[in-house]
Order: C-alpha cells, then sequence, then structure tokens
C-alpha cells in the first residue's frame, strides 16, 4: 500500500474553510471556523492540523474564532530549509495573529505544540489573551527533568532523542510512515489506540509525515532543541524563558502520558504569574484532543469564556 506524498492529503473537508497565509516569511497552512474572539491550536509531533477538528467546529459553534494551523515544515505549510528554533516558530505565531487582522490571541497548544505554547506566551505577552497547554510540561520544567529524572523522564525520551541521529527522516517516513502510528500508539492510551477511529487517524498522520521533507522539517525542531544546549542562543533561550507568563495560563495533562510524564509537568505554574489552572486527565495518554475530545473541548470553553 502507498500513500499520496502531496499536501492535497491534508486539505481535508469539513465545515471549516483551508486558507494560506503568509506570516513571519513563510506561508501557513490554516484551518478555520467561526467568528468571535481568536483562538489558534497548534498540533503536536506526529501530528498535523486535524488534531484540532473536534474543537475547531465546537469552537466556531460557541462564538469563537477557531483557526487549526499546520506548523512550519508540517502538513500544507512552506517546508523551509531553516526556521525550526524556538524564536523562528513563536514568531510564526505572532506573524499569524497579525496577518489575521488580530492584536490578541488566546492560544492552545498540544505536546510539542504546548512546548511553542509556553515560549510565544513567554517572548510575546502583549499577544497571547490567555493560554491552554495539554500534554506539554513548561520547557524549564522538560530541561530540568531530563537531567534529574534518567529513569522516569528521560527514559520516556529516548524516542525524541534518537531524533538527533542524521537522517533519522527516512527511518521516520520508512514503510510508509510505519514508526508515526507506532509513536501514537506507544504514546497514546490504550482505550483510544484500541478504538475504531484511531486506524483511520494514525493512517492520515502517516499521510501527512510521507509529504517532502515533512519529516526532515519535524526532526529539525526537535534536532534545534539539543543542539542550542551549549550554544549563545541555547542560554539566552533559558535565561528568556525565566520571565514570568502573564496571562491566565490552563494546564491539561493525561495521567498516563509515556511521552511526557504528568510528576514533569506538574509544577510548571511556578512559571506564571497569572491565574494558573492545573487539571489532570485520568488514564489519558499524551493525545488528549483525539483521545476525549469532548473533554478537552469543555476544558478549553469553560476557560476562554471567562470574563
Amino acid at each position: 500500500m502507498r500513500f499520496p506524498v502531496d499536501d492535497s492529503c491534508v486539505l481535508l473537508d469539513g465545515p471549516w474553510t483551508h486558507r494560506f497565509v503568509h506570516a513571519n516569511g513563510t506561508r501557513l497552512h490554516v484551518v478555520e471556523a467561526g467568528s468571535g474572539p481568536l483562538v489558534i491550536m497548534v498540533h503536536g509531533f506526529p501530528e498535523f492540523w486535524y488534531a484540532w477538528h473536534d474543537q475547531l467546529v465546537a469552537l466556531a459553534e460557541t462564538g469563537f474564532r477557531a483557526v487549526a494551523i499546520d506548523m512550519r515544515g508540517y502538513g500544507a505549510s512552506d517546508k523551509p530549509p531553516r526556521g525550526y528554533d524556538a524564536y523562528t516558530l513563536a514568531a510564526d505565531i505572532v506573524g499569524l495573529v497579525r496577518a489575521l487582522g488580530e492584536r490578541r490571541a488566546t492560544l492552545v497548544g498540544a505536546g510539542f505544540g504546548g512546548i511553542l505554547a509556553w515560549t510565544t506566551a513567554c517572548f510575546h505577552p502583549k499577544l497571547i489573551e490567555s493560554l491552554v497547554v495539554i500534554g506539554a510540561p513548561h520547557p524549564l520544567r522538560l530541561r530540568a527533568a531530563l537531567a534529574t529524572d534518567p529513569r522516569g523522564q528521560l527514559s520516556a525520551a529516548i524516542p525524541v532523542l534518537r531524533f538527533q541521529l542524521p537522517r533519522y527522516e527516512h527511518v521516520l517516513t520508512s514503510e510508509d510512515a510505519a514508526p508515526v502510528g507506532e509513536y501514537l500508539e506507544r504514546w497514546g492510551s490504550a482505550a483510544w489506540t484500541h478504538s475504531p477511529g484511531f486506524a483511520a487517524y494514525s493512517r492520515m498522520c502517516r499521510q501527512a509525515m510521507l509529504i517532502p521533507q515533512a519529516a526532515f522539517c519535524a526532526m529539525e525542531a526537535f534536532r534545534w532543541s539539543a543542539r542550542s544546549v551549549l550554544r549563545p542562543q541555547g542560554y539566552r533561550f533559558v535565561k528568556e524563558l525565566q520571565r514570568p507568563i502573564g496571562c491566565p495560563t490552563l494546564q491539561l495533562h493525561g495521567s498516563a502520558d509515556a511521552a511526557a510524564l504528568p510528576r514533569t509537568a506538574q509544577g510548571s505554574g511556578r512559571y506564571v504569574a497569572a491565574e494558573y489552572a492545573w487539571r489532570v486527565l485520568d488514564g489519558v495518554g499524551h493525545f488528549p484532543p483525539q483521545e476525549v475530545p469532548e473533554t478537552v473541548t469543555c476544558e478549553i470553553l469553560s476557560w476562554v469564556s471567562k470574563d
């Protein structure tokens, strides 16, 4: 079985509109529904914008302008050879908000998208109205846990650490991107991975990763995280992340998350100077928007609807 290898495979039909928006010098694919206050949703690895299809519809029906994006390098967005450092990826979000004609937005991120959400809220505080982070510790909590919890978070991160290997993107895309499905299965809860919809979602994510250059771009973002540790840019990144986040922040985390352990994520609130709430999702793995979509939608709506 051979999957399609062009970005048409992510242009899925539904009660939404596909757009291409120029932001921060690149073209981003966004999927939009509804009108009202802007809510931007950022997927994680190894997913694409469709990770938010349930929330996209629910937010639009409840009076919000819901936008799910393909991050730089993913899906139908541009795939330049550079620009996968945290600074550029955060600037992509800034450029997107402005390109959409808004001054502020609520930012929702899951997995790697959650790490980006933390970073964007820290680096660009005037842009973010409120923050919802799912399945992602604050970056400084993650760095600390990798050093101090070798049998826990460091062991859990071994599959991601392999991304540092040269040309690992060829491993990721082997056998029609079968490893992508393996990551979803390894990090998701058993209830979800054995559900009727899992196979279809896994297939879509595998297709999206087979788009030319998508796997390389996905690896580059993780590689920057490791390469920058002993470089001046990395030192500056850590120092800047120490600034407290000034927007209301909701953090959701699955109790069965095998990629970012709950004990790693817990304590991220110390970096938030505004209202903060921590919610544990019992029995849920690393992909709550897919595993328990109704619960995630209700939590987001409750948070963004606050006065």
